[in-house]
C-alpha cells in the first residue's frame, strides 16, 4: 500500500493510494487552497486516507491534488513522536474565516484535541495559501507564519 523512500537523516517519505493524487476535471468552486496535513498520534497515513475521501465526499470542497507523505521529527515540543505531514490542494467556494471554522470541526471530527501548543495531535489541518489573499487577523494568518521554514511543508509542497 504504501512506498517508502528515505528523504534525508531524519525525514522519510512515502507514497499511498492517493498520495500523490492529481484531479483532472476543472472544479465549480471559486478559491484554491493549499492546506498543510499532519499528525502524530494513532494511525496517520491511514487517517489521511480517510480525510481524502471525507472530503472527495463532502460538496463543500473539492480535491485539486495532494503531495506525498513525509515523515519528519517534531518541534517545538520535541517529546513526542516523529509526524507525517502532507499537502493537499482544496477548491471551495467558503470565504477564508467560514473555510477555517470548516477545518475545525474536520479536525474534532477525526480526534483532535487541543491541549497545548506543538503537542502530539491525531490531525493538523493548516491553510497555508487561501488563492493570492494576504489575511492577518487575531486567529487567522494567510500566508501561514513561516511556511517556508518548514521542511514538513516545504518538501511536500515540492511535489504539488
Amino acid at each position: 500500500m504504501y512506498r517508502l523512500r528515505k528523504t534525508g537523516e531524519s525525514l522519510t517519505s512515502f507514497y499511498g493510494l492517493h498520495f500523490p493524487f492529481m484531479k483532472q476535471a476543472k472544479s465549480s468552486h471559486r478559491y484554491e487552497v493549499t492546506l498543510g496535513i499532519g499528525g502524530n498520534i494513532g494511525d496517520v497515513r491511514r487517517r489521511f486516507e480517510h480525510l481524502f475521501f471525507y472530503f472527495k465526499r463532502d460538496r463543500q470542497v473539492e480535491i485539486v491534488r495532494t503531495s506525498l507523505i513525509l515523515k519528519n521529527p517534531p518541534f517545538g515540543y520535541k517529546e513526542q513522536d516523529d509526524f507525517f505531514n502532507s499537502i493537499i490542494v482544496l477548491k471551495t467556494s467558503m470565504q477564508p474565516k467560514k473555510f477555517l471554522a470548516y477545518l475545525h470541526r474536520v479536525e474534532k471530527r477525526f480526534g483532535r484535541r487541543r491541549s497545548f501548543a506543538n503537542a502530539p495531535r491525531t490531525l493538523d489541518l493548516d491553510i497555508l495559501f487561501f488563492d493570492n489573499r494576504v489575511v492577518k487577523t487575531d486567529d487567522l494568518t494567510i500566508p501561514h507564519a513561516s511556511w517556508y521554514e518548514r521542511e514538513s511543508v516545504v518538501i511536500p509542497l515540492a511535489g504539488v
